[in-house]
């Protein structure tokens, strides 16, 4: 029993365990939005492709999903130099991002499907200013070694510290301090396209899977069907 209990305990997703204590942030996702794709894969090549690679994916295999010309994929969205058939490729090597970071950033083909759609949509709106040495820390990942990339567009928000009877400070909330180059609500469009986009690249077939879905049920209903005729058809002699 205690390994089946251990072994559940470590099925379960890692935002169970990361947002303890703080309430996640509701993404709007919607994967058949292909012009919420196109704008989230853009700001995921302006933003986040310099340091974290989406090595699972190809430019050819968006343009395809997305239901655009493959130029159009080079020209609005692959960074310069990229061919339709390559992967996502950060630019950063592995010796770099350890030097600067600590540790090589990960590739996050398949972030959304381990951590989750809320979970990533309230990370990325929730970093503070900090005395780390990347100048931030974030709400729903405590002392993360990543630099808040976003500040610009978001603005800086600070920390809002609650004093318990021992004297002991508690993070309780954080504050927009100083307002960014977008407004709350494009700052929230932003990283919904952002996350849709990450939650399409851990499975670029979920269209298809969920479509077919249908037709599997429905041959799965005809076939119980024929099963019971047949049942009974072989069954009617027998007494």
């Amino acid at each position: 029993m205690k390994k089946i209990i251990i072994t559940l305990l470590m099925l379960l997703p890692l935002s169970t365990f990361a947002s303890v204590g703080i309430e996640l942030q509701s993404a709007n996702i919607d994967v058949s939005d292909g012009d919420s794709l196109q704008r989230g894969a853009k700001n995921y090549v302006n933003y986040c492709l310099g340091c974290h690679s989406l090595k699972h994916i190809r430019y050819k295999r968006m343009a395809m999903d997305f239901g655009v010309e493959d130029n159009k994929v080079l020209a609005e969205i692959a960074p310069e130099g990229a061919r339709i058939y390559d992967q996502m490729h950060t630019a950063m090597n592995a010796h770099d991002g350890t030097k600067w970071f600590g540790t090589q950033p990960p590739d996050l083909s398949l972030i959304a499907r381990s951590r989750g759609a809320d979970w990533l949509y309230s990370y990325l709106k929730s970093f503070y200013l900090d005395s780390s040495p990347t100048g931030s820390n974030n709400l729903v990942f405590e002392d993360v070694g990543m630099p808040n990339v976003l500040w610009e567009l978001q603005g800086i928000q600070t920390p809002v510290y609650k004093e318990d009877s021992a004297g002991n400070k508690k993070l309780e909330s954080i504050v927009l301090k100083q307002s960014g180059t977008m407004t709350e609500k494009e700052f929230d469009q932003f990283n919904n396209d952002l996350v849709n986009f990450l939650v399409y690249v851990g499975e670029p077939t979920q269209l298809e899977r969920k479509s077919m879905g249908k037709y599997v049920l429905l041959f799965l209903l005809m076939f119980t069907v024929l099963a019971y005729f047949l049942k009974k058809e072989y069954w009617k002699d027998i007494h």
